[in-house]
């Protein structure tokens, strides 16, 4: 459990940065072929956003307060669970991670032309 809370308390503080990042590359999406780049990082943005979201509500539906705040020993299918949660936060992670560096990117490349 704490591997699990330790990835989702790594990757929570950048959804703030999914938010601004939305808000830069917005404004940037038209018809062009640069317009559409941006287009498809905001989508990208959004989606990794959308995920996290998924896997907390979905967490939080598998495990308790008790469980995931307290150490509350697991059932052996709520180990299997959490297992599979391991893995379903780890995807999460690298959505966030490469969505932010490539909008980070795309915005840098823009600011050098």
């Amino acid at each position: 459990m704490k591997k699990v809370m330790a990835i989702h308390d790594e990757v929570m503080p950048k959804m703030s940065t999914i938010g601004k990042l939305v808000g830069e590359i917005k404004p940037k999406v038209d018809s062009t072929e640069m317009g559409q780049n941006y287009e498809v990082a905001m989508k990208d943005l959004q989606e990794a956003n959308r995920a996290m979201m998924d896997w907390m509500k979905d967490f939080g539906d598998r495990f308790d307060h008790e469980e995931i705040l307290e150490g509350k020993e697991l059932s052996e299918e709520k180990q299997q669970w959490l297992d599979e949660e391991e893995e379903k936060v780890k995807v999460v992670k690298d959505k966030i991670n490469g969505s932010i560096e490539r909008a980070q990117a795309l915005l840098a490349k823009d600011t050098v032309q």
